[in-house]
């Protein structure tokens, strides 16, 4: 008891201090200033240079549009799992320097472990960031450019964080039946089963190496399909019915991937992103640096497969034009990994474009760049190289800065305030009206906010990665759907509810086009012909009731004898639900 009064007080003192939004708000900054000096370090470990990192943190800040969402939509799962994913990048690239001390190895493997499992528990897409970045590792060892030891500890890392986020959330069944953790071991197993994997001619290597690559896929296949059977997962099909439509290999009418599949961030990435990218010279600058180092890429993979000999190779390549060092390859495969994804996902874009900010500043600070291009055009010397190394950087940060500073100060000096008086009188109407006990249903985005503001319970909530939650959002929005008032006043009830609230902006919908708004694709999974002008799928029926949504409010004997109209304004329609026996 005297403890739970201290915590309590303590509870208190912090409130008297600081109002919980601005914490959050000071708490969620706080983490953008990790990232930024996360790509910092990530440029400057690179290069060897500060003046990589300087220019990788102003390539951040003036392209802030296209790398990061968190000055205009503050309270996104990625805002606070970004700048761990950065700080993650920035460890493996220090873990792959050469001639690390072992007691630097061990402090570098736990800062990768404890930089993973964050960025895993702040965000539901950890999975599929963690797995293209394992297929990163997995093709930069199949070609013999990063050392085997590191790798497998990353791939174990991987595996442990992801476990021990899924002890944290309660056994979520969609890290269970992930496709990374199924890799992950399906490369540890392949590893072990072939043995001398990279010894013998170039012919025999290939052989090897596409006779691994085909085990590796046998073995993710048959480990995910058997844990999903054994344990019944069924958490992440509408990804795959998602992906599945997305790039035309047949339509789906479920409503959990249609709902990805109209939303604007989970479409293609625009090509004005590339003009806003160009402004800052950093597209141009990126794409020139990744010319160069996929050259030397193919040439320095082409050399590990031909030699057989490690000790000659690593001669070999000290003697090259330009050299691909481990920290390097891995970060160049990450961003075009990265950037395929950015491509076809919009949403993704963002550790896209972060990491070109940290890719870009270290080509333009190289000194093998620099001396090869000095070599291609016959004017190569050490001073020439050095004076190139840091001339350029210093004249894209004047040109930086002489265009985008004053700029960034007229926005600073700029303040904004977001008023919302509807959703206000919502709030303090609930706090008011209803007793602490009362459960809410409505849209996810309205609930979360009944939940911050109000504290009262709630149906139904957005986390997708559980099948029944999935199921249960589906069935709380058939208030938006062609369904009699006894099937919605039913469904409600199931769940507990005592009030649901109903918004304009959801049953008379203009933002999206036909086909996917929120009540059509309602209409769509339950079989119903869609409102408006129009094709309808041939199969589709009409309903035989109206909308839930639009006809309550006419308050017909059929709807208030279930549902009562406690509160209203322009936006927002609450009922009370009533208890019949």
């Amino acid at each position: 008891m005297i403890q739970a009064a201290s915590i309590q007080q303590g509870i208190v003192n912090c409130k008297q201090y600081l109002e919980p939004v601005y914490f959050y708000i000071y708490t969620l900054f706080g983490l953008q200033a990790v990232y930024v000096i996360a790509l910092y370090v990530t440029s400057w470990l690179l290069s060897g240079t500060w003046l990589s990192g300087l220019l990788a943190a102003c390539w951040y800040i003036t392209n802030r549009v296209d790398t990061t969402r968190v000055e205009f939509t503050i309270p996104l799962r990625e805002n606070w799992a970004l700048p761990f994913f950065a700080v993650q990048i920035a460890a493996i690239t220090y873990l792959l320097r050469t001639h690390l001390q072992p007691v630097q190895e061990k402090m570098t493997l736990l800062a990768v472990f404890i930089s993973t499992f964050l960025f895993s528990l702040t965000w539901q897409f950890n999975q599929f960031m963690m797995l293209i970045q394992a297929l990163a590792l997995f093709i930069l060892d199949c070609f013999d450019m990063l050392p085997t030891a590191k790798v497998m500890w990353l791939y174990i890392i991987q595996i442990s964080g992801l476990l021990l986020v899924c002890v944290l959330q309660f056994f979520n069944s969609m890290i269970l039946g992930s496709l990374l953790l199924s890799f992950n071991a399906s490369v540890l197993i392949a590893r072990t089963i072939q043995k001398n994997l990279k010894k013998g001619t170039l012919l025999n290597r290939l052989g090897k190496l596409i006779l691994h690559v085909l085990l590796v896929m046998w073995l993710t296949f048959l480990i995910n399909k058997f844990i999903k059977k054994i344990l019944h997962l069924e958490s992440d099909e509408h990804i795959f019915k998602f992906l599945k439509a997305k790039f035309g290999f047949g339509a789906t009418r479920d409503f959990d991937a249609n709902l990805y599949l109209c939303e604007e961030a989970f479409g293609l990435l625009p090509l004005n992103t590339f003009s806003r990218l160009s402004d800052t010279l950093l597209f141009y600058v990126y794409v020139f640096v990744l010319f160069l180092v996929t050259v030397a890429a193919v040439i320095v993979a082409f050399q590990n497969l031909s030699d057989s000999n490690q000790v000659q190779f690593m001669e070999k390549m000290e003697e090259c034009t330009i050299t691909l060092k481990p920290d390097a390859a891995y970060n160049f495969i990450h961003t075009v990994l990265f950037g395929c994804l950015a491509f076809s996902t919009m949403r993704m874009k963002y550790l896209w474009t972060s990491h070109m900010c940290v890719f870009a500043s270290f080509g333009l600070c190289s000194t093998e760049v620099w001396k090869l291009i000095l070599k291609c055009i016959h004017l190569y010397t050490p001073q020439r190289t050095r004076m190139m190394k840091y001339s350029i950087p210093i004249i894209t940060l004047l040109y930086i800065s002489y265009k985008f500073w004053p700029g960034i100060m007229d926005e600073l000096s700029e303040l904004r305030e977001f008023y919302d008086p509807d959703t206000v009188e919502l709030m303090n109407w609930i706090k008011s009206n209803t007793p602490n006990t009362a459960v809410f249903a409505g849209s996810m985005q309205l609930l979360a906010g009944v939940k911050l503001c109000t504290g009262r319970t709630l149906t139904n909530h957005p986390h997708y990665e559980d099948k029944n939650l999935r199921e249960r959002t589906k069935q709380i929005y058939q208030i938006y759907a062609k369904r009699s008032p006894e099937d919605v006043y039913r469904i409600l009830r199931s769940f507990g509810t005592d009030y649901v609230i109903l918004e304009d902006s959801i049953c008379y919908e203009r933002r999206h086009s036909r086909g996917c708004r929120l009540r059509d694709l309602l209409d769509i999974a339950n079989g119903h012909i869609m409102d408006g002008l129009g094709e309808n799928e041939p199969d589709l029926k009409p309903s035989l009731y109206p909308r839930f949504c639009e006809e309550i409010k006419k308050n017909l004997p059929s709807y208030t004898v279930h549902f009562t109209r406690v509160f209203q304004n322009k936006t927002f329609h609450v009922y009370k639900l009533a208890k019949h026996k």
